[in-house]
């Protein structure tokens, strides 16, 4: 059995650097179901908030179209027809404006709830995959396409069902309109289309919520990763880990080689004698103790003391002080105050060879 076929499943969650990635891209999860459903209720409720107004503004317009404005002398020259279109503008903004408003707040809100801020240029970038007639069937025909069209047909019916049932439960006030004004027919109408409106924006904002859900659903099965991806992903955050083995390994060599030159500076050698050796250096120009140049334990202990021999370096046995300097102090490190004494002692005796001339 191959057994990397498993490592190829999609079987993990995805990581934050994925989702980071996914978010860079433009690709994030949001319901155009839920934004549609909202902002269409929004426009009825503006509409039921101010449609009192808005009637009475409609009626106040047509009046003074109809009586002022069509009577003046100058209606139809270049100027009169400025005017006119300058009070339609202005008509259609005091009256659409609030509602215009009210529903770009809503969308912008509901998009940030969803999405939050982001910024990409990518989902609209050219790409060949997008006029590939082949890529285009496989999209018309593919899953999504279908389950979004079953959604449609779904939501046709359901507000189809709203609407009858509103209109079924009016329709007994519908001859009594022979009889009403002009200004009750229309706000009976108007009650009647506001109520058909909101009950279909309500029941579109119910089944929004499933889709959302739906979506994210589809959103986090997209971002799954396999045990691969999630290995690949480490290697590139992390670096693969043979090559930072073999990077340290090589680190460590350069501080080894580094370290075995500096033996040749050391004043003393000190060992335990076949285990460890460390060796030590005193400038009282540059420090103010005695410093560890190198250290080393079996092998490396012996290369030590082979340089040592070597480059003439004064070689002391000391069992307790080599183990004690090799597993406290590091190398490059001045030795701790409580091993002055014993160093001292030593260098002491080094330095009053040398002037002997031995």
């Amino acid at each position: 059995m191959n057994l990397q076929l498993f490592a190829q499943e999609r079987t993990e969650k995805a990581t934050p650097r994925r989702r980071q990635k996914a978010r860079e891209r433009g690709q994030v999860f949001s319901s155009r179901e839920l934004n549609s459903a909202l902002v269409l209720l929004t426009a009825f409720l503006s509409l039921r908030i101010i449609g009192k107004n808005t009637v009475i503004n409609i009626i106040d317009f047509f009046n003074y179209i109809l009586a002022d404005l069509i009577n003046q002398e100058d209606i139809f020259s270049p100027e009169g027809i400025e005017i006119f279109l300058f009070e339609i503008l202005l008509f259609a903004g005091k009256v659409f404006l609030p509602i215009a408003l009210a529903v770009s707040v809503v969308c912008l809100i509901s998009n940030y709830m969803q999405v939050g801020f982001v910024l990409s240029l990518e989902p609209i970038s050219p790409k060949l995959e997008r006029i590939n007639p082949l890529q285009g069937f496989k999209r018309i025909f593919s899953r999504r396409s279908l389950l979004e069209l079953i959604k449609a047909i779904v939501k046709i019916i359901i507000v189809s069902y709203v609407v009858y049932a509103v209109i079924n439960k009016n329709k007994k006030l519908f001859p009594l309109m022979l009889d009403m004004s002009l200004l009750d027919s229309l706000r009976l109408i108007l009650n009647i289309a506001f109520e058909m409106g909101i009950k279909a924006s309500i029941t579109l904002l119910i089944m929004s919520i499933f889709d959302y859900y739906y979506q994210w659903y589809e959103y986090e099965t997209g971002l799954m990763m396999s045990k691969h991806d999630i290995k690949e992903e480490y290697k590139e955050v992390e670096g693969n880990p043979q090559t930072k083995s073999r990077i340290r390994q090589i680190q460590r060599q350069m501080a080894r080689s580094r370290m075995m030159k500096d033996v040749e500076k050391a004043d003393v050698v000190i060992t335990n004698p076949t285990h460890y050796a460390v060796a030590l250096a005193y400038d009282a120009t540059l420090h103010s103790a005695p410093i560890v140049l190198a250290k080393g334990a079996d092998k490396l202990a012996e290369r030590i003391k082979e340089i040592a021999v070597k480059e003439d370096v004064p070689i002391v046995e000391n069992k307790a002080l080599a183990q004690t300097l090799y597993k406290t102090v590091e190398v490059g490190d001045i030795i701790p105050e409580s091993l002055y004494n014993a160093v001292a002692e030593i260098l002491a005796f080094i330095y009053s060879l040398k002037e002997r001339g031995f």
